[in-house]
C-alpha cells in the first residue's frame, strides 16, 4: 500500500503538517514509518481522513470567473472504488472536492485503482479522465 510522508499528506488535505501532526496526536488518523524511518500515514487511512475531512470542509464563497481552462486537473486521493463485470466506479477526494469517475474495469484495474492511492482528475467537459503521477 501506498504511503505519504506527513508533509506530503498535509498538502494533499490542505493543512499545514503541524495540524496533521495534531490530529494524529489525538488519534484522528494512524501514523507509522516508512522505510527511512520517517513519520507516515498509509495511503487508505488518508483517504478515509481526507473523506471525512472534505465532506465538513468550509466551501470558498464562490467568486466570478475572469478565465477559464478547457480542462481542469483535481489532485488527490482514492477513496472508493466499485467494480463490477465490466465497469468501476470511482471517487476520488481532491481537498473539499468528490470527484466520482465511471470507467472500464479493466482501465480501473490497470491503474491500480484503490482506495489510498494518489491519482489525478482530469475534467473536461462531462468527462472525468484519472491519471495516476508518477512516483518521486
Amino acid at each position: 500500500m501506498q504511503q505519504f510522508r506527513i508533509s506530503e499528506a498535509a498538502a494533499l488535505l490542505g493543512v499545514s503538517s503541524d495540524t496533521l501532526r495534531r490530529w494524529a496526536d489525538a488519534g484522528r488518523v494512524e501514523v507509522t514509518r516508512d522505510g527511512s524511518g520517517r513519520q507516515a500515514i498509509d495511503g487508505a487511512a488518508l483517504a478515509r481522513l481526507a473523506e471525512e475531512t472534505g465532506a465538513t470542509a468550509d466551501r470558498p464563497v464562490p467568486r466570478p470567473v475572469v478565465s477559464e481552462s478547457a480542462r481542469n486537473r483535481f489532485l488527490g486521493l482514492v477513496t472508493k472504488v466499485k467494480r463490477d463485470g465490466v465497469m468501476a466506479h470511482v471517487e476520488i477526494q481532491a481537498g473539499p472536492h468528490r470527484i466520482v469517475s465511471l470507467m472500464s474495469r479493466e482501465a480501473a484495474d490497470e491503474l491500480g485503482l484503490e482506495p489510498g492511492v494518489l491519482a489525478v482528475a482530469a475534467v473536461k467537459s462531462t468527462n472525468v479522465v484519472v491519471e495516476v503521477p508518477a512516483e518521486p
